[in-house]
């Protein structure tokens, strides 16, 4: 099999006739139909062994008008929800017998988030999932893809487009009533990055659960979800001259940051100051004390995601998916201290 000295490629016409069968008979095999003898099929795929045979999937799925390929859209690995989802999706996705093409955005923009719609466009996949955390750069809107199903994890920002997220708002509020329920006058935050649609939530949330209970409503400090900023953020609380007796911080990781700008300022958690999180990463039980979090299931975001994906594959309707949090009481939060 050359063609001008240059060995050629195993067509299908050649597996069938080493095989003794038709080219019908290769293509159902090489499509996983269960309709063959199994004598033929176990012949066919010797066949192919033999002469390097590999089907064209490509081929195979134009004809079938589905490629088996999920594409996902995100813009940092930094979160640490975001490789969770990103392992939940593909397991999920190989449970259903699809495979998933990555595709990191440079840049939080509608360019961006364009370009690599268009990308997997080319790449021909049956179905996109979008991780969009924060608001574009200069840009709100979020132009999806036409003609390919698209899943955004997040709040829903197109009306008819598909959205998974988690309920952000039931979460702060259980963790701002449960810092009041201790008996504290009011509760100070330590909130996410202004552009992400999750610490936007937990933020407003915070004021309105004191504004509701006619509490004071402290000054912010803000972090951009990392531990060093956290760290930062508890110091210039503490710079204000007016320690917290409890606080809520927008993420596990920026909380971790704060205990220790508070053990180094020689408070006591949670004698001197009481601390709720947000997430329940792994890490939460193993702090100097262990912390109470509103707690999500990266798991379920990526499992549900890769759902309604398939299904909109499959021909049904978008759907708006929201996850419940649930409030996790470990030993960072207790009674307010006693007033000099």
């Amino acid at each position: 099999m050359t063609v001008r000295g240059r060995r050629r490629r195993p067509s299908m016409a050649d597996v069938a006739k080493l095989a003794g069968v038709s080219p019908q008979t290769v293509s159902r095999v090489s499509n996983g139909e269960p309709y063959v003898v199994e004598e033929k099929r176990r012949r066919v795929l010797q066949a192919m062994r033999e002469l390097g045979y590999r089907p064209n999937s490509a081929a195979r799925a134009m004809k079938r008008g589905a490629f088996r390929t999920i594409g996902v859209v995100f813009h940092s690995l930094h979160p640490v929800g975001t490789h969770r989802t990103l392992e939940a999706i593909s397991e999920a996705a190989a449970v259903e017998g699809y495979a998933t093409t990555l595709l990191p955005l440079e840049a939080s923009t509608r360019r961006a988030t364009d370009g690599a719609f268009t990308r997997l466009g080319e790449m021909a996949v049956d179905a996109v999932i979008a991780i969009i955390s924060s608001h574009f750069t200069g840009d709100t809107a979020l132009q999806l893809p036409t003609g390919v199903p698209t899943v955004v994890l997040g709040p829903p920002l197109v009306p008819g487009a598909a959205s998974v997220d988690f309920d952000n708002a039931v979460g702060a509020e259980a963790a701002v009533t449960h810092l009041l329920g201790l008996g504290h006058r009011t509760v100070h935050h330590i909130a996410g990055p202004a552009e992400s649609f999750s610490a936007r939530t937990r933020r407003d949330v915070w004021k309105s659960v004191l504004e509701r209970e006619n509490r004071p409503v402290p000054e912010t400090a803000s972090g951009d979800w990392s531990p060093d900023s956290g760290y930062r953020a508890m110091r210039e609380l503490l710079a204000r001259g007016e320690r917290p007796s409890a606080l809520f911080v927008a993420n596990d990781q920026m909380a971790l940051g704060a205990f220790r700008a508070m053990l180094e300022a020689g408070l006591r958690i949670p004698e001197d100051v009481s601390v709720v999180g947000f997430d329940d990463i792994d890490e939460a039980v193993a702090f100097p004390t262990p912390l109470t979090t509103v707690s999500q299931d990266w798991d379920e975001l990526g499992c549900d995601a890769l759902r309604v994906a398939v299904d909109m594959v499959e021909g049904r309707e978008p759907s708006t998916v929201s996850i419940p949090t649930r409030l996790v009481v470990r030993d960072s939060a207790g009674p307010a201290p006693a007033r000099p």
